[in-house]
């Protein structure tokens, strides 16, 4: 999704350099993780609300320590250390989030800013006994998944709403977080993870019609679908 700067949640400062680049690598990571295009510098800097300038300065001391791969005029890539360090702080977010959703009462568009405080403060021990309290979940409240320990995942092959064929049956498996009230659209019309839905024929207006195993049809805004990713549906 590509919301309007506007809509975007709002980032804490980084206390140390370290937790400075532990945000890039993990921002340079969520921007390829569900489509296959690599991050330019200014969406970089456009994501993480910072000055180009800045941005080129910190890309350059990535590349040199290893854990990006940049040449100018050019898209960022993570080296292969890069995305380790990149998931196991995304997997620090992840479990975070869930955590704070499952026994905190926070709502699933509330939990972002908290985690990114708390990603950087936890320790390794304390992390592993909210996974082990959890028990060991794979995907957090909207459907992002949870690294391994190890770093391993396994990503279902899933297509966003907005992009789906009329006609087409999916298992809602991910539903992104960059756009607040885009959550909050889908919680008042009660959609939510591993729900069925078809793609329907639009009846009026804009946006995308989606069928419900209630019977039900709903319309949502082109912004509100981009937010929504669908696992093709079996045919047993």
């Amino acid at each position: 999704m590509t919301p309007s700067s506007s809509n975007q949640q709002s980032r804490p400062a980084p206390r140390t350099t370290a937790d400075a680049i532990d945000d890039y690598l993990k921002t340079i990571y969520q921007f390829t993780e569900w489509q296959p295009e690599p991050i330019t510098p200014s969406q970089l800097a456009e994501r993480l609300a910072l000055a180009p300038s800045s941005v080129t300065e910190m890309v350059k001391k990535l590349a040199a320590a290893g854990l990006v791969d940049h040449r100018p005029y050019s898209a960022i890539r993570l080296t292969s250390e890069g995305e380790q360090r990149a998931l196991a702080m995304l997997r620090r977010h992840r479990l975070i989030e869930t955590w704070l959703v499952a026994e905190h009462g926070y709502g699933w568009d509330e939990v972002h800013d908290e985690a990114e405080v708390l990603e950087h403060a936890l320790s390794d021990r304390l992390l592993d006994a909210i996974d082990a309290q959890l028990g060991h979940p794979t995907r957090d409240p909207h459907g992002d998944l949870i690294p391994a320990a190890d770093g391993t995942l396994h990503r279902p092959d899933a297509v966003r709403l907005d992009g789906a064929p009329i006609g087409f049956s999916g298992r809602v498996v991910r539903i992104s977080d960059r756009d607040p009230d885009a959550l909050r659209v889908l919680d008042r019309l009660g959609v939510t993870l591993d729900e069925v839905v078809s793609v329907s024929e639009p009846t009026s207006g804009a946006g995308v019609t989606i069928a419900r195993g209630t019977g039900t049809e709903v319309v949502v805004s082109p912004a509100v679908a981009s937010a929504v990713w669908l696992e093709k549906a079996s045919q047993e």
